[in-house]
């Protein structure tokens, strides 16, 4: 029996049951792919933070300890690869006569560095010019001392007084902020800036060098090796564990700076908030083809409750039925997770050129088992369980008769869709607030929470627009006769009162086909722009930071003129403008004061409206260019020190001239958040020529080339090869990869393109498969209207109708709840976005595609219910 009714599926009900394989597929396969690129992610975020840092730990030897018992202490610790002691001295400042000139700097620092230093640190120095051994100067301290390989330098050191050295090349410091930490202090109380003045010696000739200086520390420099677990929460914890038995271990004898735990504190952050993504964008997919392989077995359950009656008629007993069942939901289940396993494994492998994503045999194992068992859980909840229900309120009767109109579902009697369209405006208010953390995650602590509770804002959106939409599509059907035979008319002529009379009648199962394709569209919408707009503030980011295609930036000291950026314009430049970059006090705080030219500032950079507040970015240029002394203010200072509009601002600014302090008085003109290469607390921008009159000097920190967005690479070198060592040189294009955080790079652009992807299959999915099997199951309707006198042309109308409301219906729909779905995600997950985004980014050619993908299913099905309708009448009744 049971081989013969698998027999009969597979002859009579194949079309029915590839479509429900088909949303078994899909659901399996997003659960495969997407858990299994999240736990890769993971993993590579990891790598990531550790190839990011160049000394792992900085182990300062505490006063009275002995620095050889300290290194052979960490020596000893697990997973030490290596360990090398580096001296730090104190310096009260350089000087160097070169061309007859006498340069002289303030205190800055001395490194003695052991031979095989860069062997084992490779990343912590670059040779700029010059040897790569000896004595090495610090870029910065090269350019204020004029200073090249093969000049003399003199050191002052506490306590020992003026030593001579000879340079034998030029380094940069790429990690100098981790290089000169405060070992042991809280962010809060680390150095705003690395020294500027700073010469990394041989470790012999330091030792001699220092000999009776003060302020002489030693710190041992580590490199691990040791295994670390794939997610970053949990590898922070091993190496904070590590670090905090090394200090327990030492007695007090030594502090660990944590580098390594420092890029794992940051990562685990991205990790979370990559599986924060994962919830918002991925499970209402999976999700949604749940409910569409739901929808696939409920458009035959008329069908499959006659066939049950019959089977009870001819004798079976409840439980063979139910084996009958179960076996269609086996099938369906077994074979869509297995066709779901090969669609995920194809993904990987076109998108990522592995089947795994990346991610471990154990793990991508794991994720694949769990995908396999929830799409048999979705067969058996699709297929088996109407089954069951319907053995147990069914009587053979009841599948004989017709079905007749009952009660409105009680969630439509009792307002739940309204009820939940305000639960999620109370949960969006509350987790939208300007204190809210989705993440939270404090420095060095080892637990990070996410405050789940935020998804219920986005999900009791989606289920409630999804039955508004629902109580919406049933009133139209129900009430709206006359106006569904207007718009029916010109398809089905004298039909059209009886196929407004047939849309009524199937008001329920046309309602869930149009919310259907409304959710898997807005899921579509609210996951395209989602990821258009991150990569838009990915953009503005890198914009912000390195301030323009390619910047120059002038070493301090440097008094480089406005007017050199004549020499600037070179091949491909279409701009230059000129950015000072001063220091100033407010009361007893130091900030950064930026000096433009209002008029012509936003020709090099991109000032948008969203830097600013209390005026656009035009209109607050404006009042700059007005009235000179005019002063844009981070909004902490504005609340520290409660300004108002028009109050005077009085900052302390050294002058050129006397090189003290001097009073300068400026209006307090508008809130600035964000500006280019500033840094993210607190700044001023003014009027450069108001600055330059008040301080004497229009020397510019900062040159901001413009360059149509093209060629930044190519110009950038040209520029470094004009320049020399003496001034930085970036370009936008560096930029993008030092800015980005590992969820930028890798989850999000990954995690986004499996989505899509899916998105359109679902849309086309929704709108096609449900339409199709319901016309299938409604061919005894036609052939009965045939017989009827309904003409081919009639018939056809009466489908494209039909199809056309459902189309319609479906796509506004899901545009609605997709826009604000994307309104709501965008500002829920402000954490993501850096910085939050003035407006969202749409991505018309990919909802474009989505659109034809579901208009096309959906006119293809209709297609196929006309070539089906169009069979004689008698045939079609027979095999009925």
């Amino acid at each position: 029996m049971i081989t013969a009714w698998a027999g009969g599926l597979a002859r009579h009900r194949i079309g029915r049951l590839l479509a429900a394989v088909a949303g078994i597929a899909l659901a399996v396969a997003l659960v495969a792919a997407l858990g299994s690129f999240l736990t890769a992610s993971k993993a590579t975020m990891t790598q990531r933070a550790v190839r990011s840092v160049a000394v792992d730990w900085q182990v300062e030897v505490q006063p009275g300890a002995d620095p050889n018992a300290v290194r052979s202490l960490v020596q000893a610790a697990g997973g030490t690869r290596a360990a090398l002691p580096v001296g730090f001295a104190r310096t009260t400042g350089f000087t160097a006569t070169v061309g007859g000139s006498t340069q002289t700097t303030g205190p800055g620092v001395a490194l003695g560095l052991p031979a095989d230093y860069r062997s084992h640190f490779p990343d912590e120095l670059r040779t700029l010019s010059g040897s790569g051994t000896g004595v090495l100067l610090a870029q910065q301290t090269a350019s204020n001392l004029h200073a090249a390989p093969g000049d003399t330098i003199g050191v002052r050191l506490p306590g020992a007084g003026l030593r001579q050295v000879r340079v034998d090349g030029v380094v940069d410091l790429p990690q100098a902020d981790s290089l000169f930490q405060k070992v042991g202090a809280p962010t809060q109380s680390q150095p705003t800036a690395p020294p500027d003045n700073v010469v990394l010696l041989p470790a012999a000739r330091f030792a001699s060098l220092t000999r009776g200086a003060t302020g002489v520390t030693t710190q041992i420099h580590v490199a691990r090796d040791a295994k670390l677990p794939a997610d970053p929460a949990a590898a922070f914890t091993s190496v904070t564990g590590a670090a905090h038995h090394l200090e327990a271990k030492s007695a007090g004898s030594a502090l660990v700076g944590n580098n390594l735990g420092a890029a794992l504190d940051s990562a685990r952050q991205d990790a979370l908030y990559a599986q924060i993504l994962f919830l918002f964008l991925g499970v209402p997919g999976a999700v949604l083809a749940a409910a569409l392989t739901v929808a696939v077995a409920s458009a035959g359950g008329e069908r499959r409750r006659r066939e049950q009656g019959l089977l009870r008629l001819r004798g079976l007993r409840p439980r063979q039925i139910t084996a009958l069942a179960g076996l269609e939901a086996a099938l369906v289940g077994a074979g869509g997770g297995l066709a779901g396993l090969g669609l995920a494994a194809m993904t990987g492998r076109l998108a990522f050129g592995a089947a795994s994503f990346g991610a471990g045999a154990g793990t991508w194992a794991l994720w694949y088992a769990v995908a396999f068992v929830l799409g048999v859980a979705v067969a058996a909840a699709a297929v088996l369980v109407p089954a069951l229900r319907d053995l147990r309120t069914v009587t053979v009767a009841d599948t004989r008769r017709e079905p007749r109109g009952s009660r409105s579902p009680w969630w439509l009697r009792y307002g739940l869709d309204f009820a939940l369209l305000t639960g999620s405006w109370l949960v969006f208010r509350a987790s939208s607030g300007n204190q809210y953390a989705l993440v939270l995650a404090p420095e060095g602590v080892p637990s990070v929470s996410v405050s789940y509770w935020a998804f219920l804002g986005p999900a009791l959106l989606w289920l409630g627009a999804a039955l508004l939409l629902w109580r919406l599509t049933l009133l139209v059907l129900a009430h709206g006769r006359p106006a569904l035979a207007r718009l029916a008319r010109p398809l089905t002529a004298t039909l059209a009162t009886t196929t407004a009379a047939v849309l009524s009648r199937r008001r329920r199962p046309l309602a869930r086909s149009v919310v259907l394709l409304a959710l898997a569209v807005s899921f579509a919408i609210s996951t395209a722009v989602f990821n258009s707009t991150y990569r838009q503030q990915s953009e503005v980011d890198a914009r912000l930071t390195n301030g323009a295609d390619v910047t120059v930036t002038e070493p301090p000291g440097a008094q480089v003129r406005a007017s050199a950026a004549d020499t600037l314009k070179v091949s491909g430049v279409r701009n230059v403008e000129p950015l000072q970059h001063r220091y100033a006090y407010v009361g007893s705080d130091l900030q950064d004061l930026y000096g433009v030219r209002p008029d012509t500032v936003a020709k090099a950079t991109s000032l948008q409206d969203a830097y600013f507040s209390g005026g656009t970015a035009g209109q607050l240029m404006r009042r700059l260019a007005q009235r000179p002394d005019n002063l844009l203010v981070s909004a902490e200072t504005v609340h520290d020190f409660q300004l108002s509009p028009g109050d005077t601002v009085n900052l302390r600014i050294q002058d050129a001239r006397t090189k003290a302090l001097r009073t300068v008085p400026f209006h307090y003109a508008g809130i600035v958040k964000e500006f280019p290469t500033a840094p993210k607390d607190s700044f001023f921008v003014a009027n450069a020529a108001y600055v330059a009159r008040a301080t004497g000097s229009d020397e510019v920190g900062a040159f901001l080339l413009d360059t149509g967005g093209s060629h930044q690479q190519q110009i950038a070198a040209h520029l470094r090869k004009q320049l020399g060592a003496g001034a930085t040189v970036t370009d936008l294009t560096q930029t993008r990869g030092t800015v980005g955080t590992s969820l930028t790079s890798v989850d999000l652009a990954g995690l986004t393109r499996i989505e899509l992807a899916f998105a359109v299959l679902l849309a086309a999915g929704a709108g096609g498969l449900v339409l199709a099997l319901g016309l299938a199951e409604r061919r005894r309707t036609f052939a009965v209207a045939t017989v009827l006198g309904a003409k081919s042309g009639q018939l056809r109308g009466m489908v494209l109708t039909e199809a056309l409301l459902l189309a319609a219906g479906g796509l506004a729909g899901g545009a609605l709840i997709g826009w604000a779905l994307s309104e709501m995600l965008v500002k829920v997950l402000t954490g993501v976005f850096d910085p939050p985004p003035a407006s969202l980014s749409v991505p018309g050619g990919y909802l474009a595609l989505t659109a034809g993908a579901a208009v096309v299913a959906v006119l293809a099905a209709a297609l196929n219910g006309i070539r089906s309708a169009g069979r004689p009448a008698v045939e079609e009744l027979r095999d009925l």
